[in-house]
């Protein structure tokens, strides 16, 4: 067994961790748990707000945790790009990333009912983030890769984030092409990535979440259902 995996789990017992039992909230959901227990690497797209990030990330620790197979980390990977342009962000790799990073702090703090959970687990090794920036040049063994906000990578970004998955590896990409943050459409198309994906059946299987499967919040909902309307 994987030293990282022994260190996550002695961790847990060490601190009385305990990852909360997670259970579909919509029909779709339900359908992602089941084909994730398929061992199929996914793509979960469609309306923000359903759940995709976090059962994303729910499913990786507890096959971490939990499962037999040797899966020793999960490393979440997304591109630096902001809604509005911010300027140049000084600092280490790290200081950089950090602001990118608390969306899976808040996730993961969650599932683990304690906030300082994430940095325990990045401590032991069992989680890591990174944007894409810095993924060439690594192969990812033994990895539960969480490709989030996939709508902000250029195909070039995404070939090089795929081409990094090494022996015993998965990957989820997670996003909402309606909410791309991409100023030029050559960038914004990456119809050509996923063709090539929706080609590998042995190896993916794909959900498309719609404005009915949000559980955000009710106003949310309601919110995304009344701007679809109006487009």
């Amino acid at each position: 067994m994987s030293k990282k995996i022994t260190g996550a789990k002695q961790l847990i017992k060490k601190q009385n961790m305990e990852l909360m039992t997670v259970t579909p909230l919509t029909d779709k959901q339900a359908v992602c748990f089941e084909s994730y227990s398929s061992g199929k690497s996914q793509v979960l797209k469609g309306s923000a707000g359903t759940g995709k990030t976090f059962i994303a990330m729910y499913q990786a620790f507890d096959e971490i945790l939990n499962s037999k197979k040797r899966y020793r980390r999960i490393v979440i990977v997304r591109s630096a790009v902001a809604t509005r342009d911010i300027g140049h962000l000084p600092g280490t790799i790290e200081e950089k990333g950090a602001i990118y990073e608390l969306a899976y702090k808040g996730i993961c703090n969650e599932l683990f009912g304690r906030g300082d959970a994430y940095g325990l687990m990045k401590k032991v090794g069992a989680i890591d983030f990174m944007l894409t920036s810095y993924v060439r040049g690594i192969t990812l063994d033994e990895t539960i890769v969480i490709v989030d906000e996939f709508q902000n990578l250029t195909n070039h970004e995404l070939d090089s984030i795929m081409t990094r998955l090494g022996k015993k590896s998965k990957i989820i990409f997670c996003g909402d092409t309606i909410q791309s943050d991409l100023t030029r459409s050559v960038e914004k198309n990456n119809d050509a990535f996923f063709k090539v994906i929706d080609g590998l059946t042995k190896d993916f299987e794909t959900h498309t979440f719609e404005p009915e499967d949000i559980v955000r919040s009710g106003l949310v909902k309601r919110y995304i259902k009344e701007r679809d309307q109006n487009h």
